[in-house]
């Protein structure tokens, strides 16, 4: 299959999408540019093209398989194994863990999805490594007060809320909370001897309006570390890092991030409450109300979150199960 570009975009922005494909094309062979004005959801587009591949591959009948897939949420390619990045200037149903809805605003936000085949021997800490990449990318500096002997930083810097958020956090000493900066939705899919991960990235580039800004714990966005940023500049700065980080996963494994990964880490040593997500209705209710509460101390070789709790020892809860929220002290 022949690599491609594609543009559709009606927001004024300028996505520079030939200079992004020769910085990725000699990393990713077969690589699929496309950038959208409107879409529901880069994730979604994604995994069902790989689906609708999938049984193309079983079922050989191209003509059925593209009657089942006339939609402009397809883009240029209807049926695709091969790398994707596909960047939405607006998703009009963004996901994020457990279901919940992302919001996003054009031009506000910076949403996309990099699709990618991948054969890692564990799957283990990917999302914290996703993490890592962006937070670097994003932040070269990082939390200086994280490092021995360095001084406490007195800007504010990004870290990772275990397991899929960044958070823009204050300077050292200073007594405000992180707010939410961006989130990760990743999935896979079988393709063929590899799985296709789909790695989904939201990322509030501008102030959202006060009707989108509704993470709980309070919203933040680049432009508040950095005046001149918008949606395809950041773009532009994270993709390469991103790309390299999930290669080197396939290889290394979370091994080769977990130090980097525990230098932006703000739940540990934070009081948090861990409650299951997994159900629905008034059991989710329960269960969530019987979670466990205690200390976060890290996370294990894994990528599991360990918490100590009070006459129990150690806990390691695992990212699918649970869903954390910081608590007082």
């Amino acid at each position: 299959m022949n690599s491609s570009l594609s543009l559709s975009a009606d927001h004024g922005l300028q996505w520079n999408v030939e200079q992004l494909y020769h910085q990725l094309a000699p990393r990713l062979p077969n690589l699929s540019i496309e950038v959208v004005s409107e879409i529901a959801s880069t994730n979604s587009a994604l995994l069902e093209r790989a689906r609708v591949a999938s049984r193309l591959s079983f079922e050989g009948d191209l003509a059925q398989v593209r009657r089942s897939t006339e939609s402009q949420a397809f883009g240029r390619r209807t049926a695709d194994h091969q790398p994707c990045l596909l960047v939405a200037e607006h998703q009009t149903q963004g996901r994020g863990r457990h279901g919940r809805v992302w919001q996003s605003e054009a031009v506000a936000s910076l949403t996309f999805s990099l699709a990618m085949p991948l054969a890692p021997v564990d799957w283990s800490g990917f999302s914290l490594a996703v993490g890592v990449a962006l937070a670097d990318a994003l932040d070269p500096a990082g939390h200086a007060g994280s490092v021995r002997n360095a001084a406490p930083t007195t800007a504010p810097w990004i870290g990772i809320k275990w397991p899929n958020d960044l958070w823009l956090m204050p300077p050292e000493g200073s007594t405000a909370e992180g707010r939410k900066l961006g989130g990760l939705l990743i999935e896979t899919v079988p393709a063929g001897e590899m799985r296709l991960a789909v790695v989904g990235v939201g990322l509030n580039v501008l102030p959202l309006s006060l009707a989108q800004s509704q993470a709980a714990s309070g919203f933040a966005c680049l432009q508040e570390v950095d005046p001149e940023a918008s949606a395809p500049q950041v773009l532009a700065r994270i993709v390469l890092p991103l790309v390299e980080a999930l290669q080197r996963f396939e290889r290394e494994g979370f091994a080769a991030f977990a130090d980097r990964f525990a230098a932006r880490d703000v739940l540990r040593g934070r009081a948090v409450h861990a409650g299951t997500t997994s159900l629905s209705g008034s059991e989710a209710l329960l269960r969530a109300a019987s979670g466990i509460d205690g200390v976060a101390e890290g996370v294990s070789s894994n990528g599991a979150l360990r918490v100590r709790v009070d006459g129990d020892g150690l806990r390691e809860v695992m990212s699918g199960e649970v869903s954390v929220r910081l608590r007082p002290a």
